[in-house]
């Protein structure tokens, strides 16, 4: 006979173990070593870069990021200067005229253009390798 007053007893509740099943508890692991045995890995892991590549990647990266960063904050404050009236009239007539003086300064001749294209070289080479 089943007694209907009797309540069932709860089961502590147990947080599940993240060991595969099957192995037991070893109470010698501790956080310490835990924790010495990830940085061994994450060094052994950061010692097989090349540091050398990836310095170039990471400058190239930081002026792609900057770069960007700015094209951002030049779009701002042109999208502000559209709003006024006779402003950007003004500033298209100016970037002409400084377009023409620039190509007529540094493309108008032939020892001119090598000049530009040796210089253009140079600073390729002097911040790419």
């Amino acid at each position: 006979m089943i007694d209907a007053t009797r309540k069932p007893r709860m089961q502590p509740f147990r947080t599940p173990s993240i060991r595969p099943p099957g192995t037991q508890d070893d109470p010698a692991l501790t956080f310490s070593k835990r924790y010495d045995e990830a940085v061994g890995k994450i060094n052994a892991s950061l010692d097989k870069v090349d540091w050398e590549k990836a310095g170039r990647i990471g400058a190239i990266t930081g002026i792609l990021l900057v770069l960007s960063l700015a094209l951002v904050l030049v779009n701002s404050v042109l999208a502000t200067i559209h709003l006024i009236p006779v402003i950007p009239g003004l500033l298209e007539l100016l970037g002409l005229v400084v377009a023409v003086q620039w190509s007529y300064r540094n493309l108008y001749t032939k020892d001119k253009r090598h000049a530009f294209v040796e210089r253009l070289r140079n600073l390729r080479k002097e911040y790419l390798g």
